[in-house]
């Protein structure tokens, strides 16, 4: 027997619209949210994303001076930018490489088999990253997605996906070297995204 919306909010229920991936372009064209806004799609329901701090904020900058250099011209530096994904889901990753294409283009925009690397910087967004932005790169066969753990200073690198979920995963701390994943080449250290932090 069909649930009306009033029982529904007597329950406690939440009732939730959902949208396609289409209905959600066509509204950001035609200009329905305010140009600050920060929404990202997933799997057909609009997301609010939080505030960007100043932490945040650096994580995301040494990512594109470190990060953009070593890939030079083999990958394109794709930031806080939407990638359109199975399922309705466009979510807008803080930092991505993708492989060129000659047809890279608003009218050909990037999908999940366009992605080398998807990273998250995260410090309130922290479970959130873990428990529904991985296993969402992880469905879409994204091969490699970091988290830059703003709390404790390390990245989380979770790699080779299957079934819904990422079978690697390992932390690399401050100081340790991290590669580019392939086929990218270069070397890094996790201390060039996350320097020490100042003190009083």
């Amino acid at each position: 027997m069909a649930v009306n919306t009033a029982s529904r909010a007597e329950t406690g229920e939440v009732v939730r619209h959902k949208i396609t991936l289409e209905e959600f372009e066509h509204m950001v064209s035609a200009g329905v949210f305010q140009e600050d806004a920060r929404l990202e799609l997933i799997e057909g329901v609009l997301v609010d994303m939080t505030p960007v701090g100043f932490d945040h904020g650096f994580g995301v900058a040494n990512l594109i001076r470190v990060i953009g250099k070593l890939a030079g011209e083999s990958a394109l530096v794709w930031v806080q930018s939407p990638i359109r994904l199975p399922d309705n889901t466009r979510p807008e990753p803080d930092f991505a490489l993708l492989k060129p294409r000659p047809d890279l283009s608003p009218g050909s925009p990037p999908t999940a088999a366009d992605v080398i690397l998807v990273v998250e910087v995260s410090d309130t967004s922290l479970n959130y990253d873990r428990k529904v932005k991985a296993p969402l790169y992880a469905a879409a066969l994204i091969p490699e997605y970091w988290i830059v753990n703003l709390h404790e200073r390390t990245i989380e690198v979770y790699t080779n996906p299957a079934e819904g979920a990422y079978k690697q995963t390992h932390t690399v701390g401050t100081g340790d070297p991290l590669r580019l994943p392939a086929p990218l080449e270069g070397t890094m250290h996790v201390s060039d995204i996350l320097p020490s932090q100042a003190t009083n």
